[in-house]
C-alpha cells in the first residue's frame, strides 16, 4: 500500500505575523476612531451630565466647607469614603475632568473631518439624476409645449437660490434620446449649522476650562455708612476666596470698594422686596489720583470695572457696643452677627474686647480680664417676658439680649474660632465667667462688678459683597449663543433634492418632463412642498391629459 503525497493540496501559506510595532499603531488607530465616533461622544455626553449630579446634591467643599465637614461628620463611615472619591470637590476632581477632557477630545476628533467633508461637498455639483425618477418617493410627469432646451431653461430660472448642475445624457436602453438634466440641491445650512452647533459646544467647553484656570472669586462682609470698606490687594482682604488652578492670587484686579448705605424694602409681612446699596469705587487710574466715583448695587444688577464684577449678595446686622474700663479707656466695635432668622433677621454674635495696654502688669492677668459679649440682635424687637425675638426685618426697634463674660477669650492662643459664637470649651474650663445677662436698646448700658461698663450703641447694617472675575465669561455667552443658533438653523433647515429630465414627446412641438425629489433627511410635510414646487416650476406649462403625479 503507498500514500500518494503528491495528491495533497498543497497548504495555504500562512499570512505574515504583523510585528510588534505594527500591532501597536493599529491598536492607537482603532482606539482614536473609537474616541472620535458619534456614538461615543454622545456617551461622554451623557456621562458628564451623570457626572454633574452628586455636585448638586452634596455640598461642595468649594462652596461651603463648614456644610461639608458637617456632612462627614454625620456619616462617619460613608462621608470620609465619599471625600476620598472627591464627591465633595466634583468639578475638580480627577474622573470629572478625565471625562471631560476625553468628551473634548472626541468632539474635536468627530468634528474635524465633518467640516472637511462639508467643505468638500460644498465644491461638489449636485449629483447627477437617476436613471428611474420614478422610483422615487414624490414624482410627476407631464408633457408641456416647447423643446427641451426651452422648457429645461424656464425650470433652470425658476430654481433660483438652488445649487443646480445642467447635463445631457448619452442615449441609451432605457434612456430617450436627446435627454436633458437639471440637478437642484438645497440646504446645505442644515449640516453648516449642526457643524457651528458642535464647534460651538466645543468653544464652549474651552471657555469654561479657561474660565476655571484663570478666574477668582472673593466674598467679603462690609459694613454700610461709610465702613473700612474693602480694596482687593490680595486673598486675605476677603472672608473667602477660590482662585483657578493659574492663580496665586498676585494678580487681582486692583479696586477699591466703600459702601455708604443700604437700603432694603419690605412687604408688610417682612419678605424683601429689592435691596439697594450706593457705594464708592477706585480702579485703575482713579486709584493714583485718589478719585471716587458713585455707583448703585442691586441684586443681579453688578458693578462692572475693569473685567471684574461686584455683585451684591446679602444683608444683615453689625451691632455696636463700647466697653469702657475702670480706667477710663475705652474700646468700641462694630462687628457682623449672622443672621439665624432669614425672616426677621433675629442675629446672634459675639464681640471680644482685649484690655488696654498698661492697665494690668502682665499679660497673663489681662488675658484674664478680656471681655466677651455673646447674645441675639432684633432689628424689631419683641419680648416675651424677658425672651428677645424679631418681628419685622427692618430696623424699627433695635434691641440685644447678650451674656457678658469676663477671662481668656481665646485672642492670644493663635487658635481660629468662630466669629459668632465664643469657644464652650472655655467656658467649660473656668477661663471665661460669666458676669451679667442682660436685654439693651440702643444707649443703654450695665456695669460690672468691677467696674466695666458695657454700652449697647446701635447696630450698623453690613452687606456681603461678591468680587467675581472671569475672563472666559464673555466667551462663554457668545459660544452658547451661536450653539444654539447653530441648533435651530440645523432643525428648520431642510435638505433636499430635485431633479429634472427633459426630452421630446412624441408630438415634435411638446417636450415630456419628468421631476423627481428627495429629502436627505425625514422631513415631514416634504411630499406637499415638492407639489408646490412642481406647481411653481409648471406653472407657465399647459400640462397635456396625460400628466401622472406619484
Amino acid at each position: 500500500m503507498s500514500t500518494d503525497t503528491e495528491s495533497r493540496p498543497a497548504a495555504e501559506p500562512r499570512p505574515p505575523r504583523q510585528s510588534v510595532g505594527g500591532r501597536a499603531v493599529a491598536g492607537v488607530r482603532n482606539a482614536w476612531r473609537g474616541l472620535t465616533s458619534m456614538r461615543t461622544a454622545l456617551v461622554l455626553l451623557f456621562l458628564l451630565a451623570l457626572a454633574a449630579i452628586p455636585g448638586a446634591l452634596l455640598p461642595q467643599r468649594s462652596l461651603n466647607a463648614g456644610k461639608v465637614d458637617q456632612y462627614i461628620a454625620d456619616r462617619p463611615t460613608l462621608g470620609p469614603l465619599m471625600d476620598r472619591v472627591e464627591l465633595f470637590d466634583v468639578f475638580g476632581s480627577f474622573w470629572f475632568t478625565a471625562v471631560y477632557v476625553l468628551l473634548f477630545v472626541s468632539l474635536v476628533g468627530c468634528i474635524l473631518p465633518r467640516c472637511v467633508e462639508h467643505a468638500r461637498a460644498l465644491r461638489t455639483p449636485p449629483v447627477a439624476t437617476p436613471r428611474n425618477l420614478a422610483r422615487l418617493p414624490h414624482h410627476r410627469t407631464v408633457e408641456v409645449d416647447g423643446t427641451p432646451a426651452e422648457v429645461l431653461d424656464r425650470v433652470a430660472e425658476r430654481m433660483r437660490g438652488w445649487r443646480t448642475a445642467r447635463r445631457e445624457e448619452a442615449a441609451g436602453p432605457t434612456r430617450p434620446t436627446g435627454a436633458l438634466t437639471l440637478s437642484t440641491e438645497k440646504g446645505y445650512l442644515r449640516e453648516a449649522g449642526n457643524l457651528v452647533f458642535h464647534l460651538s459646544l466645543v468653544g464652549l467647553l474651552v471657555a469654561i476650562a479657561a474660565g476655571k484656570l484663570f478666574s477668582y472669586e472673593g466674598n467679603v462682609v462690609v459694613i454700610a455708612n461709610d465702613g473700612p470698606g474693602i480694596c482687593t490687594t490680595s486673598p486675605a482682604q476677603f472672608d473667602s476666596f477660590r482662585a483657578g488652578n493659574l492663580i496665586d492670587g498676585t494678580g487681582l484686579t486692583p479696586l477699591c470698594v466703600r459702601v455708604k448705605d443700604f437700603r432694603a424694602d419690605y412687604l408688610e409681612n417682612g419678605q424683601a422686596e429689592q435691596f439697594t446699596s450706593n457705594i464708592e469705587y477706585q480702579s485703575g487710574a482713579d486709584l493714583v489720583t485718589d478719585t471716587w466715583r458713585d455707583d448703585v448695587l442691586q441684586v443681579n444688577h453688578p458693578l462692572r470695572v475693569a473685567g471684574d464684577r461686584v455683585y451684591l449678595q446679602g444683608h444683615g446686622y453689625a451691632p455696636t457696643f463700647t466697653v469702657t474700663f475702670p480706667n477710663g479707656e475705652t474700646r468700641t466695635e462694630t462687628v457682623q452677627w449672622e443672621p439665624t432668622d432669614g425672616t426677621t433677621f433675629l442675629s446672634s454674635g459675639v464681640h471680644r474686647f482685649d484690655p488696654p495696654g498698661g492697665l494690668y502688669p502682665d499679660s497673663a492677668e489681662r488675658r484674664k480680664n478680656q471681655i466677651a459679649i455673646e447674645g441675639l440682635f432684633a432689628p424689631t424687637a419683641s419680648f416675651h417676658g424677658t425672651l428677645l425675638s424679631s418681628s419685622f426685618p427692618a430696623p424699627n426697634d433695635p434691641a440685644v439680649a447678650v451674656d457678658i463674660y469676663k477671662g481668656d477669650t481665646g485672642l492670644d492662643t493663635g487658635n481660629p474660632q468662630s466669629l459668632f459664637s465664643l469657644s464652650q470649651v472655655l467656658v467649660e474650663q473656668g477661663r471665661l465667667v460669666k458676669q451679667d445677662r442682660v436685654n439693651l436698646t440702643p444707649g443703654e448700658s450695665t456695669t460690672l462688678a468691677d467696674g466695666t461698663q458695657v454700652r449697647f450703641d446701635g447696630a450698623e447694617q453690613f452687606v456681603n459683597l461678591q468680587v467675581s472675575h472671569d475672563p472666559a465669561q464673555t466667551w462663554v455667552l457668545v459660544t452658547a449663543l451661536t450653539m444654539m443658533a447653530g441648533l435651530v438653523v440645523s432643525l428648520v433647515i431642510k435638505r433636499r433634492r430635485i431633479w429634472v429630465r427633459v426630452y421630446p414627446a412624441d408630438d415634435p412641438r411638446r417636450t415630456v418632463v419628468e421631476l423627481g425629489g428627495l429629502a436627505r433627511t425625514d422631513q415631514a410635510g416634504w411630499g406637499d412642498e415638492f407639489d408646490r414646487l412642481a406647481d411653481r416650476l409648471l406653472d407657465a406649462d399647459s400640462p397635456s391629459p396625460t400628466a401622472k403625479k406619484e
